[in-house]
């Protein structure tokens, strides 16, 4: 599939397009601008399944509506201070220095779930001032896959490692 440029489009995987369904929903159009909404590419949807003949068919389940992840929230100002000057504990640290991207995307899903349901409230995840895991982990941390179990994050305290690590406020474990 190509555009008219000539130039080749990738098809967005399924947790893109969920991805990219909520943050579109979020946003509102600049006063004075019409919004005209993006025609999705045309897929074709996968056949229904027939029975074979003979055999009664199983009941077929009414497709489960898409709930998007709750939306992050950044630390307060009153709690980054806190954080800062040692009154609020930080209840884990991963330092992510000498992973590869997906030994980093692995290892960080396993240290946020482990922190969840040990009641971890808040972590410090340092990435490193520049590289590409300072570029990745913010996204990653959107990601439909981390948002239920992160409420939200920001960079940490110079006094914490400053743009090269984030603050992340770990969403209790149901």
């Amino acid at each position: 599939m190509s555009s008219r440029d000539g130039s080749r489009r990738r098809v967005l995987s399924y947790d893109e397009r969920v991805l990219w369904s909520a943050v579109t929903q979020s946003i509102a159009p600049l006063r004075g601008k019409g919004l005209e909404p993006e025609q999705p590419e045309a897929e074709a949807p996968a056949p229904p399944a027939r029975p074979r003949a003979g055999k009664a068919a199983a009941p077929v389940a009414p497709p489960a509506k898409i709930v998007p992840p709750p939306p992050l929230v950044p630390l307060d100002r009153r709690t980054k201070k806190r954080v800062a000057s040692g009154k609020l504990a930080i209840d884990g640290r991963f330092d992510l220095h000498g992973y590869t991207q997906a030994e980093a995307h692995a290892a960080l899903s396993r240290f946020l779930r482990a922190a969840a349901a040990r009641g971890a409230r808040l972590v410090l995840v340092i990435t490193g001032k520049s590289g590409v895991l300072k570029r990745q982990v913010p996204q990653w941390l959107a990601l439909p896959e981390f948002r239920g179990l992160v409420i939200g994050f920001e960079d940490a305290h110079i006094a914490h490692g400053g743009h090269g690590a984030l603050y992340v406020r770990v969403r209790r474990a149901l």
